[in-house]
């Protein structure tokens, strides 16, 4: 790191400390203010912390692409404007009509206060930051050669104590400052290896024929269950608090729409440098692609600013997963079995210090942030996203609490065992993705709900 680099790196923290603590405009006074700005976001900042939340797993973008090639559009890309758009027209304006604060918050008013709990527990594995704590923390000790454990205390406290008293709009004003930067850093990136190696239509046409498989070499199958593991956006909760914050459900429609516009743009960029990494990097850390690149090509400076695009996008998601995290265990699960009923903020406060803490100690654990994003919506998505869906449409739909926690756990039960078995037998079981019994399973309880509704109504 040149000296330079380095003043221009610590500048953007102390930037992001200006912003996030003394630009607060006013105190906060009331847990929706805390949790969903009093719901007056508007499209600007809608889009703009949006947009900045999806791409924490950057490294991941580059190590995938430097693996497999441009399998990586057809995983981590267009599966997502596809449920995106879905979500734009049809979920987000129901959400921000019903006023819910939270996702568990939702589960909690249709199916029981059980329910809610146990889908707040999900959330929270849903939203934990770790893995992309880890990943700051792993690129703080490359570049700036400090012991793990120092980096990594590093990350989570730079990414979450603005929190404390500034709530989500801190996580919005910080957002608009990380949204410049990822978007400056990867034309930064782009602008110099269309400069030195030659422009794209060469790159690819230079490119060994298995990178633009679209399958990567893997199989159809595999390919697919990416696909509908895209399908956590209907249960994203970064996306249902952005849409419950927006100031209308016209703003949330419109803002997700122009954000699946950035997202493209964003995609386009990484990609192609990951693209340009395969035959100019020679690497076992696949991980750190998009750092590497950046030290054989950037020019002092031009380093430095493509580093804190790098921590931006990891940060923004660290602080907004953590908020969630926060909001989850304080409110969702804390607040729901105290009987301090008119208190709310101290409980996510609490929240905010317990999941740091944890998110601290499992970024130690977590080897791959790919293979944990597959792992957990195999296991999680298919049971949740059913229940949510359905009740989110069908206003007259109710069962009991039992049925609905056990319209929650049996998918989840499936999805896992099938996933142990899968890791026993070092192959997938029965050559099926884990996400398919468990989505199968959540289906067919539904229908033997219905189907069970209908003999009571005879």
């Amino acid at each position: 790191m040149h000296l330079l680099d380095s003043f221009i790196v610590i500048s953007y923290f102390l930037i992001l400390i200006w912003i996030g603590i003394f630009r607060r405009k006013s105190s906060i006074k009331t847990s929706e203010e805390f949790i969903l700005s009093g719901r007056r976001l508007s499209l600007l900042g809608f889009i703009a912390t949006l947009v900045t939340t999806w791409y924490g797993a950057i490294l991941g973008i580059g190590e995938n692409t430097y693996l497999y090639g441009i399998q990586t559009w057809f995983i981590f890309s267009f599966p997502y404007y596809f449920f995106a758009t879905i979500y734009a027209f049809f979920i987000a304006p129901r959400i921000r009509e019903k006023g819910y604060l939270s996702i568990p918050d939702h589960f909690h008013k249709h199916f029981g206060k059980k329910a809610g709990i146990l889908s707040a527990i999900l959330i929270l594995f849903l939203a934990s930051p770790a893995p992309y704590i880890l990943s700051l923390g792993v690129l703080i000790q490359f570049f700036f050669k400090t012991k793990l454990l120092s980096a990594l205390i590093i990350a989570t406290l730079f990414s979450v104590f603005y929190l404390w008293n500034g709530g989500f709009s801190a996580v919005v004003r910080t957002d608009y400052f990380q949204f410049i930067c990822m978007f400056l850093s990867f034309f930064i990136l782009l602008g110099f290896l269309w400069e030195k190696v030659g422009n794209p239509s060469q790159m690819l046409a230079s490119l060994p024929e298995q990178y633009l498989d679209p399958l990567g070499g893997n199989t159809f199958q595999y390919i697919l269950v990416w696909f509908f593991i895209a399908a956590w956006t209907f249960i994203d909760p970064g996306f249902f608090q952005r849409c419950a914050a927006a100031k209308t459900p016209k703003t949330a429609k419109k803002g997700i729409l122009i954000a699946i516009g950035f997202w493209a743009i964003f995609d386009t960029l990484t990609i192609f440098c990951g693209l340009y990494s395969i035959n100019q990097l020679k690497i076992d850390q696949a991980i750190l692609t998009f750092p590497l690149l950046a030290i054989d090509f950037l020019p002092v400076g031009f380093l430095g600013l493509f580093l804190t695009g790098i921590f931006a996008i990891i940060m923004s998601t660290i602080d907004s997963l953590s908020f969630i995290s926060a909001i989850t265990f304080g409110r969702d699960i804390l607040w729901r079995i105290s009987e301090k009923k008119n208190k709310i903020i101290p409980f996510i406060k609490i929240g905010l210090v317990v999941i740091s803490a944890i998110s601290l100690f499992l970024s130690y654990l977590i080897p791959s942030v790919v293979g944990l994003l597959f792992t957990l919506g195999s296991i999680i998505i298919p049971s949740l996203i059913l229940p949510f869906i359905i009740s989110l449409f069908i206003k007259s739909f109710k069962i009991p609490e039992w049925l609905s926690i056990q319209w929650i756990l049996i998918p989840l039960f499936i999805s896992f065992l099938w996933m142990f078995l899968s890791k026993n037998e070092l192959i997938t079981f029965l050559e099926i993705e884990p996400f398919y019994p468990g989505m199968l399973s959540s289906l067919l309880y539904y229908l033997i709900i219905i189907r069970g509704r209908k003999w009571q109504l005879k």
